[in-house]
């Protein structure tokens, strides 16, 4: 087995030993690219193929792998092409031999797909779906280390081999993430919870910006951004990631449109402690995210920093912060139109907020609550 320049195995020899053999990477992009990164750099043999010759060249031109022979099967099948190609690529990968996962973020309908087309190899698939991305594509927007820390969800069926359960378990920790254990339907519903409704709900937020008037935009802050960010996906994917996962992105969007139902009939009728009680519910739902490391989320408090538009103040301003001895759990930046600085809102443990705005004026910082 040859080993990528300066690869550490010494903590993965047995991660590998469980795969056993060659890793083939179908689909070139970013997902794909970076398990041959990730695997490349654990020491393992990586074939990559692609309907597109230039993203395997540029694969192999980075270091994940090598283009995939024309014969012989690999120990282990990553699938990562768009969800309307899954099941097909891995039925394919399945006739070759070996054992068969993929990335696509849903995964009941290619299983259901499999078991009808392929009863008796379908033992050697389990599904598998990195919680991990970039709002860039293709093999050059791929790392070893997009990974790292993120959960992956591993999703196998009742007919699953306990070697093929392992060897994708094996994949996941060398690639740096966290296997998280799931059926292919908990899966589905969790991410439809997760991310396709939140996706959707974006979608119709910034659908409403499409023809306001200039004046009404001009008020655009912080709070408009925040909500529609992840609207900007590439609707032909998102198209095919909600049309594989249907059955449970209607079950929660019907759970939502009751929601919505109520929320109308509060505001219509000035129902305050209903208003408040819905409001409230949005605030319990925030605190329930897992926080940094899979932790609960800690109380924090924003403090806001206005930090002139230049070079070097970003720098400056995070230096002073380290130097107060105060950690940033995390940040926002703020870019308005009319005004010449940018707001930093700077999210900081409850108690070390009021501490940090007065050492951050004496600094000659201008911050507010």
């Amino acid at each position: 087995m040859s080993e990528a320049p300066g690869a550490d195995t010494s903590r993965t020899d047995g991660l590998v030993a469980a795969i056993g053999g060659p890793v083939h990477v179908v689909g070139a992009g970013l997902l794909g690219t970076s398990v041959g990164l990730a695997a490349r750099r654990a020491g393992l043999e990586v074939w990559l193929s692609d309907t597109s010759p230039e993203h395997v060249r540029t694969a192999s031109g980075l270091g994940a792998g090598t283009p995939a022979p024309p014969t012989g099967a690999a120990a282990l099948t990553v699938v990562a092409v768009p969800p309307d190609h899954v099941a097909e690529v891995v039925l394919q990968a399945l006739e070759r031999g070996g054992v068969v996962t993929d990335v696509a973020s849903v995964k009941s309908r290619p299983l259901s797909d499999l078991e009808r087309r392929a009863p008796e190899a379908v033992a050697r698939y389990v599904g598998g779906h990195p919680m991990a991305g970039s709002e860039r594509s293709g093999p050059l927007a791929a790392t070893a280390a997009l990974f790292d820390g993120r959960p992956w969800a591993v999703t196998p069926h009742a007919g699953s081999e306990p070697a093929a359960v392992a060897a994708v378990d094996a994949l996941v920790r060398i690639c740096g993430a966290e296997p998280v254990r799931l059926s292919p339907l908990e899966h589905d519903r969790a991410v439809a919870r997760t991310s396709h409704l939140p996706h959707l709900l974006a979608a119709l937020a910034a659908g409403q910006l499409a023809d306001a008037a200039p004046e009404h935009l001009s008020l655009s802050g912080q709070g408009v951004r925040d909500v529609t960010r992840i609207a900007a996906g590439d609707p032909a994917l998102w198209r095919q990631i909600l049309r594989a996962n249907q059955p449970a992105v209607s079950e929660v969007l019907r759970e939502v449109e009751a929601s919505l139902h109520r929320l109308v009939g509060v505001i219509e009728t000035g129902d305050d402690a209903a208003l408040g009680e819905i409001l409230g519910r949005g605030v319990a739902g925030t605190r329930v995210i897992p926080g940094k490391h899979g932790g609960p989320t800690l109380p924090t408090e924003a403090v806001y920093v206005a930090v002139p538009d230049h070079p070097g103040e970003l720098a400056r301003l995070f230096a002073d912060v380290g130097e107060i001895g105060v950690n940033i759990e995390d940040l926002r930046i703020d870019h308005d139109p009319g005004r010449p600085v940018g707001l930093v809102e700077l999210l900081v443990a409850e108690d070390a907020a009021p501490g940090l705005r007065e050492a951050l004026g004496r600094r000659d910082w201008v911050t507010h609550r």
